[in-house]
């Protein structure tokens, strides 16, 4: 007589809830990450062709048609400064496949809902179809705040010709020199100090799979920026969700920063521009924060007030919030 041995059906059946348990685990994180991997690649890769196509343009100010709106009709004015940012200057020097007006954004393939990259909040796209409703320090009336204002101008939307949708905001009188001033600050030395807001020529809100989840900032949604109208600095900072604090020093800023991860650091000057004008899907603190830069003058470190839009340098203890590279 032989003998035969196997697995009896409650051995298999155990197995097989062990290797489910396991894989439902483990499945998600594996998933995550290689759309985390995909996302950069895919980021990394706009961010080229964005900086490529917009060197190659002459100067990035004086697109589209502005007049005042009358005072007594919101819808008086001509506002014709985005679209034709896209249609006579992008257009030209990168692949577009469609290019929508203000009235129809989402037919780029713009979601109608993006959240936040803290993920506390979602943000109407119909809620911020202006700058000053992205953003409205563009638009200050003044007092203890500082007194910025700057022409309203209607969003756009366009879809490159890989897939990304991208909703993009336009300043067509953006300067490469701004008027400084100065004050003396609490440790009794004169600051100087400008407005960043008029060195913003565009901003762009990418979501490189159009209305495909997830919507969310710090995924599949960012942010490229570009200021100076000639020999352009274009930036396109993806923060860490929350802020690492204030009253610390700047050498501890750094230090912290380089501990989150190996690609993390301080953002550079026109990156801490482009947290504070993307505050809204950022959750970049408006308290009067100061948000510190890897650059300093005069041995003082400089950066951007989000209350204000400010930039200078400030002898106070920062609020810091770190990039990934």
């Amino acid at each position: 007589m032989k003998n035969f041995s196997a697995f009896t059906m409650a051995e298999i059946l155990l197995s097989l809830t062990i290797i489910g348990v396991v894989a439902a685990i483990t499945l998600p994180s594996l998933t995550g990450n290689i759309n985390e991997r995909t996302w950069n690649t895919q980021r990394k890769a706009l961010y080229a062709r964005f900086s490529q196509a917009l060197a190659l343009m002459p100067a990035l100010n004086g697109y589209g048609t502005l007049t005042e709106e009358s005072a007594s009709d919101a819808n008086d004015g001509v506002d014709t400064a985005a679209e034709t940012f896209i249609t006579d200057g992008l257009a030209k020097v990168m692949k577009i496949n469609n290019i929508c007006d203000n009235e129809h954004l989402e037919d780029c393939g713009l979601a109608s809902k993006i959240t936040r990259i803290d993920g506390a909040s979602v943000i109407n796209i119909d809620d911020i179809k202006t700058l000053h409703a992205f953003n409205s320090l563009f638009s200050r009336a003044g007092g203890a705040g500082g007194n910025y204002s700057q022409q309203d101008t209607k969003a756009a939307a366009f879809e490159t010709a890989n897939g990304e949708s991208i909703l993009t905001y336009y300043n067509p009188k953006c300067q490469t020199k701004l008027y400084a001033q100065s004050r003396v600050m609490s440790d009794g030395v004169s600051h100087t100090y400008y407005y960043s807001q008029g060195k913003m020529c565009a901003n762009f809100v990418y979501d490189l799979n159009g209305s495909k989840g997830p919507n969310t900032v710090g995924k599949d949604i960012g942010v490229i920026t570009v200021l100076y109208p000639s020999d352009p600095v274009v930036v396109a900072p993806m923060p860490f969700p929350n802020d690492l604090g204030r009253r610390i020093t700047f050498d501890l800023a750094l230090r912290e920063c380089r501990k989150l991860e190996d690609s993390s650091r301080l953002p550079n000057l026109e990156e801490g521009m482009s947290l504070v004008y993307n505050k809204l899907l950022f959750n970049t603190v408006e308290g009067g924060a100061f948000y510190v830069t890897n650059q300093l003058e005069n041995g003082m470190p400089i950066g951007t007030a989000a209350l204000t839009g400010e930039v200078g340098t400030y002898g106070d203890a920062p609020q810091v919030r770190c990039v990934k590279r």
